[in-house]
């Protein structure tokens, strides 16, 4: 028995993490997404299981979910960059910002708290995924703009907002960039970027802001579960690039439909959860 579980409920809920972090890798590759949208949602039914209390069972959650998105945002960007599908110019104007955003969102999370991460979570990924299953995604400009000012009013929210969700860039930067004109299959790939430059700053923060709180469970390095996130990761890695192919020989309208979808389900689960 370990913390009053069997091995057979531990062994069980092991193997529920290897297959959630082999799909998390699939649908990092696929839409530029990190795999959070699928890992936070995951980890919250874990947290209940093993009676996580309710103030800090949210922010272990985004914590770890950070931590996976590092090693398979790696290996999402390796596979993407071999077919030469990253926007550089994009990259250089934007990745700044989003670290900058991003460790500033791991900070607040401590002021924050749970609930108020839940909520985040919810409201952002309904409207992004609404916005994207329209027929036609909202067009704000013919290109994205070339002031690092006006870069930065965009990428530093995307930072912030994804580091507050536990997820990687992609889930709002890449409605973002196609409002802004970039093909899908583009800005799926330059997201997989993003998804480190979020990760890793947005990881320095939720393990501050957890260092001393009481009632985190065996292996946390402050808001971050290190056993549950190499479990995660040990899959994601491995399936991120099939996710990157399969990517490229979706159609583009495809592509924003199943990322609506996905961002839809995991957005009303955490709005239910937050209501109730």
């Amino acid at each position: 028995m370990i913390a009053g579980f069997s091995i057979t409920v531990l062994l069980g809920l092991t193997i529920g993490l290897l297959i959630t972090g082999a799909i998390a890798g699939v649908l990092a590759g696929l839409l530029g997404v990190g795999g959070g949208i699928v890992i936070v949602p995951v980890l919250v039914v874990v947290a209940e299981i093993f009676n996580i209390p309710d103030d800090i069972a949210m922010l272990l959650v985004v914590g770890t979910s950070l931590a996976t998105i590092i090693p398979t945002s790696i290996s999402s960007a390796r596979a993407h960059n071999k077919r030469g599908a990253i926007d550089r110019d994009i990259l250089r104007g934007w990745t700044l910002a989003i670290f900058l955003g991003a460790l500033a969102g791991g900070i607040a999370s401590k002021f924050i708290g749970a609930n108020g991460l839940t909520l985040v979570f919810g409201v952002v990924a309904l409207a992004v995924s609404i916005n994207l299953a329209l027929p036609r995604t909202l067009t704000l400009a013919a290109a994205p703009p070339a002031s690092r000012l006006s870069q930065g009013a965009i990428a530093l929210p995307i930072g912030f907002t994804s580091a507050l969700m536990g997820i990687g860039g992609g889930t709002l930067s890449v409605p973002v960039m196609s409002m802004l004109s970039v093909p899908v299959h583009r800005a799926v790939a330059t997201a997989s970027v993003f998804g480190l430059a979020i990760a890793l700053p947005a990881v320095c923060g939720f393990v501050w802001a957890g260092w001393d709180a009481p009632g985190r469970p065996p292996g946390s390095l402050g808001f971050v579960n290190l056993p549950a996130a190499i479990v995660l990761f040990s899959m994601s890695v491995l399936t991120a690039p099939h996710g990157a192919k399969i990517a490229h020989l979706l159609e583009p309208r495809k592509l924003k439909l199943a990322f609506a979808i996905f961002l839809a389900i995991s957005a009303l689960r955490m709005l239910y959860k937050a209501m109730t």
